[in-house]
């Protein structure tokens, strides 16, 4: 049986540990599909265009890891991909709480679509996109926490304004 899962997310940006979260899944399943998420309600910084080229770019090494935009619900996306499986990665006990509820909902609105949580490497337990983007804001440095092509797409961000 092959078996695709769904790494859902805004990813403004990815993140070390957004990638890690995403290459530790695709040893369990045989695809996984990043499925990057409008969130308009987010007002992300970059673009739904920018994070999925970036998260394209940032996957590439993958050889089972594809990644595709999406809007609205997203068990109607799972379905529309052939998806199984939702992963999630957990940073803290409060991010356990919330995508427990999630999951939950999920289950109900599509009962043959499971939830796996992947909790986050102990480097990475801090780490958000929120995070990344507060520090590239006031100029200090997170490149330890992106890709260095999430460096230069910020780069570029701000050279602009």
């Amino acid at each position: 049986m092959h078996v695709i899962a769904i790494y859902p997310g805004t990813f403004d940006p990815m993140t070390v540990g957004h990638l890690d979260v995403a290459a530790r899944a695709s040893r369990m399943f045989d695809e996984i599909i990043v499925g990057v998420a409008a969130s308009t309600k987010k007002n992300p910084f970059f673009s739904l265009e920018e994070r999925v080229e970036l998260a394209r770019e940032i996957t590439s090494p993958l050889p089972n890891v594809s990644v595709q935009p999406f809007n609205g619900l997203l068990m109607r996306f799972v379905k529309s991909v052939g998806g199984t499986v939702v992963v999630r990665g957990l940073r803290a006990i409060s991010d356990f709480d919330y995508e427990v509820q999630i999951a939950g909902v999920n289950r109900h609105l599509d009962a043959s679509v499971e939830t796996m949580f992947i909790a986050a490497a102990q480097d990475y337990t801090f780490l958000s996109s929120s995070i990344v983007r507060e520090i590239a804001r006031h100029g200090g440095d997170y490149s330890d926490f992106v890709h260095p092509v999430v460096v230069d797409a910020f780069d570029k961000k701000y050279a602009a304004e």
